[in-house]
C-alpha cells in the first residue's frame, strides 16, 4: 500500500486511517470527529500550519468512514461512554445525521447550526473542497496544478461535454472527487496554500474548540 505524505492511500486508506487514529484515543483529551481522510488531512495541516502539536495536546482527528458512522462514535466517546471533549467537522448534506447523533448520545438537541456549533460540531458548505476552492482561489489552484503535473488532466475534465460550460469551482470540485489519491493530496497542498486570514470558518472554528 502506497504513503501519501505519512497517510496510507490505496483501497483501504480510509479505514486504515481510522484504525489508526483508533489506537490513539486511550491518552486523548479530546477527538475530532470527522468525515474522511480528506477531512483528516486538511485538519492536520492546518494545526500545524497554526503552530499546533495536536499529539502532544492529545487532540486526535478521527476519521469515522462516513458521516452514518458517526453515532457510533458519539456514542462510544460521548458523555454515555468516555466522556472525552468531542469536536466535529461534516458536510452540508450529512448536517441532519450529525445533528441527530448528537441529540442520541446526549451532547444536546441541536436545532439549529448555531447551536452545533456551541457543542463543537461545524458544517462546510457545501463541502470541504468548496470551502477550500473558494478561499484559495482559482487561479492560485490552477498553479497548483501546474507545479504538481495535474493541469492537463484538469484541462481534459474541462473540455468534456458534460463539464465544459461549467463554472471552474465546479470543474475543480469534480476533479478533486474523481480520484481519491488525489482528494487526499489536494487536502493538504490546498489548506497550505491558502492565506492563514482565509482560511474556511468551519476548519478553524473546530480546532479553536479542542
Amino acid at each position: 500500500m502506497a504513503q501519501l505524505d505519512g497517510y496510507v492511500s490505496g483501497p483501504t486508506a480510509g479505514p486504515t486511517a481510522t484504525e489508526r487514529a483508533l489506537t490513539k484515543v486511550g491518552d486523548a483529551s479530546a477527538i475530532v470527529l470527522v468525515e474522511g481522510l480528506s477531512d483528516q488531512i486538511a485538519l492536520e495541516t492546518l494545526a500545524r500550519r497554526r503552530g499546533r502539536d495536536l499529539a502532544a495536546e492529545h487532540v486526535v482527528v478521527l476519521p469515522v468512514g462516513g458521516a452514518h458512522a458517526v453515532r457510533r462514535y458519539l456514542a462510544r466517546f460521548g458523555p454515555e461512554g468516555a466522556g472525552l471533549r468531542l469536536a466535529g467537522l461534516c458536510d452540508v448534506g450529512e448536517e441532519d445525521i450529525f445533528r441527530r447523533g448528537l441529540a442520541d448520545a446526549g451532547l444536546g438537541s441541536p436545532l439549529t447550526r448555531a447551536e452545533m456549533e456551541r457543542l463543537g460540531f461545524h458544517v462546510c458548505v457545501a463541502d470541504l473542497e468548496e470551502e477550500l476552492i473558494r478561499a484559495v482561489g482559482a487561479a492560485r489552484i490552477e498553479a497548483l496544478f501546474e507545479e504538481h503535473g495535474d493541469i492537463g488532466s484538469f484541462r481534459s475534465l474541462q473540455s468534456q461535454v458534460a463539464w465544459r460550460d461549467r463554472a471552474v469551482d465546479a470543474q475543480m470540485r469534480r476533479f478533486f472527487g474523481s480520484a481519491a489519491r488525489r482528494k487526499f493530496r489536494y487536502a493538504r497542498l490546498l489548506v497550505e496554500a491558502v492565506d492563514l486570514d482565509q482560511v474556511p470558518r468551519p476548519l478553524d472554528a473546530v480546532l479553536a474548540g479542542v
